[in-house]
């Protein structure tokens, strides 16, 4: 659920995401004035990925059977939808808006609170959506490059787009404790899953890329472009691979 996701996840999401695309460099597209202080920030982020998450990552691969993994990522994908669903109807994406609510309301109900992705196997898509896209669709440009601590690569839209994404989840607002741990556990599980799925490639981009600084900007520029254009083909939003 993107909107509930530890910084270090999105981290992920933006820099794997960005791989598989074109490797153009296009990072002279988007103005970055804050490039000392980003850098330190990219360094402190580098460094919880070193500590915390790629270790953590690696266990949970190597413990957890491949249908459970894929029922955790169910229920964490079905959490996403009432946010997709707010950005579908800003957006004025009616088509958009009909799956995501049908794929809420079967996954919810028939799929024991989306721990089964029954309409995914009846052919209905997920189509990701969050509030930087929809800042774009109404014209706001996308400002200046900032890497955000723990969340990592960003715009100046972008992380706009993170806070109030947040603001607009109904989970944030619930005052059961049991939602809230709901919220937190699966923000945090949502990480290490996607570190785990998708580990070779940040490990590429972060370990093995003359610079990692660099490398994460042009791999996020391209692919969140792509995002938000309509243009990207990944089933979360990206092009399948330093992540909602």
């Amino acid at each position: 659920m993107k909107s509930a996701l530890p910084a270090v996840v999105f981290s992920a999401l933006f820099v794997m995401s960005a791989c598989t695309g074109d490797t153009t460099d296009q990072t002279s597209l988007i103005a970055d004035p804050l490039e000392p202080a980003n850098r330190g920030i990219h360094a402190f982020n580098k460094g919880v990925d070193t500590v915390v998450l790629r270790p953590a990552s690696q266990v949970y691969g190597a413990v957890l059977p491949e249908p459970v993994e894929r029922t955790v990522e169910n229920f964490i994908g079905n959490l996403a939808l009432p946010g997709d669903i707010i950005n579908n109807t800003l957006q004025g994406d009616t088509v958009a808006l009909g799956d995501n609510l049908g794929r809420f309301l079967m996954n919810t109900t028939l799929g024991f609170g989306g721990l089964l992705d029954i309409a995914g196997e009846a052919g209905i898509p997920r189509h990701p959506a969050d509030f930087g896209q929809t800042l774009a669709g109404y014209g706001v440009a996308e400002g200046p490059y900032v890497e955000l601590p723990i969340f990592g690569p960003s715009t100046a839209r972008d992380a706009t787009g993170t806070v109030v994404d947040f603001v607009l989840n109904p989970f944030t607002w619930s005052e059961s404790d049991t939602a809230e741990e709901v919220l937190i556990t699966s923000g945090v599980v949502d990480a290490i899953d996607t570190r785990d799925d998708l580990g070779p490639v940040l490990d590429g981009i972060l370990y093995e890329s003359e610079d990692s600084y660099s490398a994460a900007k042009t791999a996020y520029i391209q692919n969140r472009r792509a995002f938000v254009n309509g243009t990207d083909g990944g089933d979360d939003g990206f092009v399948d691979i330093y992540a909602e």
